[in-house]
C-alpha cells in the first residue's frame, strides 16, 4: 500500500465530499430555499425588513464582486451607482407618475451611461490611483444629489411607490430578483468575458500581451457592476419609499467592499455569505449597545486573521466554462 493511499482516511473523503457539495449547485439551492422559508420561521415585521435589506445588500456585493473580485479593480465609490439607480427610479416615479417597474429600463440606461462616463477616464489608472479617483466620484454623486432641486436636495425624495403590496410579497420579489442577479453574475464569471476579467486581475500586462483588450474588458466589468448597483438602488428605494443623500455615504461602499473581501474575492457563493454576515452581524450584536461596532470590528479582524482567503474562497472549478 502506498503512502498516499495510507493517508486517505474518512476525514479526507469527507473533506472531498464537502468540497464537491460546495462546488455544486446544491449549496445555492439550499440557501434559496432557506430564504424562501424564512418568513414562516421569523414572521415579525422588523425581522422581515432586516432580511429584505440583507437581500439588497447581497445584490450590491454581487455587483461589486464583478468589478473587484472578477476583474481586480479596486472601486471605493461603488455607492455612486447605487445612488444613481435609486434617484432615477425615485424622480421618475414621484415627479412623472411612472410605476416603479417602468423605471427599470431608464435605470439600466442611466447606470450604463454613468459607468461609461466614470469608467472611461479612470480605468486607465491602476491600484491606489484608481481607488482614489473612484472614491472621489462616489462623493461627487452624493454631494450633487444633495444640491439639486430635482433630487429633493438634502431632504431627498419621499413617497416613492412600492413594486408590490405588502412587505412579505416585496421580500419574495426581492429574493427572486437578487437570486437572478447572483446567478447572472456567476454566469458572467464563467463566460469568456469572465475569463478575460480574471486574466486582467492576475496580470494585466500579460493579458494584454496575449491579445486581451484590457481597457475594453475593464470597462465592461465596470458597466456590468454599475447596472447591478443601479438595480439594487431600485429595490432600496421601493423598500424605504424615501431616499436621501445620507443613505449613500462612503461607509456603505466600504461595507460592500468588506463583504466581498470577507466572503472571498471572485467567489460568488463567498460574496453572498460575506454580504449576509456583514448585514446581519450588527443586528445580532445590537444588545451590546455602545460596544456594538467595536465587537463587530473585532470579530471581522479575527475572521480575517483565521481565514485570510475569505469565508468561501474562489475555487478553480467556478471559473470553468
Amino acid at each position: 500500500m502506498s503512502a498516499g493511499a495510507r493517508t486517505r482516511g474518512p476525514g479526507t473523503r469527507l473533506g472531498r465530499a464537502v468540497s464537491r457539495l460546495l462546488d455544486s449547485g446544491w449549496a445555492g439551492l439550499t440557501g434559496l430555499a432557506a430564504a424562501l422559508l424564512a418568513p414562516f420561521v421569523i414572521a415579525t415585521p422588523y425581522a422581515l425588513s432586516i432580511m429584505t435589506s440583507a437581500a439588497v445588500f447581497v445584490m450590491l456585493a454581487s455587483g461589486l464582486n464583478i468589478v473587484v473580485g472578477f476583474c481586480g479593480l479596486l472601486d471605493l465609490g461603488y455607492v455612486a451607482f447605487f445612488a444613481a439607480g435609486a434617484y432615477t427610479a425615485g424622480v421618475l416615479s414621484t415627479r412623472f407618475g411612472l410605476p416603479l417597474l417602468a423605471t427599470v429600463p431608464a435605470v439600466i440606461a442611466v447606470t450604463v451611461v454613468a459607468g461609461v462616463v466614470i469608467g472611461a477616464p479612470t480605468l486607465r489608472l491602476r491600484s491606489d490611483y484608481l481607488a482614489i479617483v473612484t472614491l472621489g466620484f462616489g462623493e461627487i454623486i452624493r454631494i450633487t444629489a444633495g444640491n439639486l432641486s430635482v433630487t429633493g436636495g438634502p431632504s431627498g425624495i419621499y413617497g416613492i411607490p412600492g413594486l408590490v403590496d405588502g412587505p412579505v410579497a416585496f421580500y419574495y420579489l426581492t429574493v427572486v430578483v437578487v437570486s437572478l442577479a447572483v446567478a447572472g453574475a456567476s454566469r458572467l464569471g464563467r463566460s469568456r468575458l469572465g475569463r478575460a476579467w480574471r486574466f486582467v486581475r492576475e496580470d494585466e500586462d500579460a493579458a494584454e500581451a496575449m491579445g486581451v483588450h484590457t481597457y475594453r474588458v475593464k470597462l465592461a466589468a465596470y458597466v456590468a457592476g454599475a447596472v447591478w448597483g443601479g438595480l439594487a438602488g431600485v429595490l432600496f428605494a421601493a423598500q424605504l419609499s424615501a431616499i436621501s443623500p445620507g443613505s449613500f455615504t462612503f461607509l456603505r461602499s466600504a461595507l460592500v467592499l468588506m463583504a466581498v473581501v470577507l466572503g472571498g474575492m471572485g467567489s460568488t457563493p463567498g460574496v453572498v455569505a460575506g454580504a449576509i454576515v456583514i448585514s446581519l452581524l450588527p443586528e445580532v450584536l445590537r444588545d451590546l449597545a455602545d460596544y456594538q461596532f467595536f465587537a463587530f470590528g473585532v470579530l471581522l479582524i479575527v475572521v480575517m486573521l483565521v481565514r485570510p482567503q475569505g469565508l468561501w474562497p474562489h475555487r478553480s472549478r467556478e471559473a470553468a466554462p
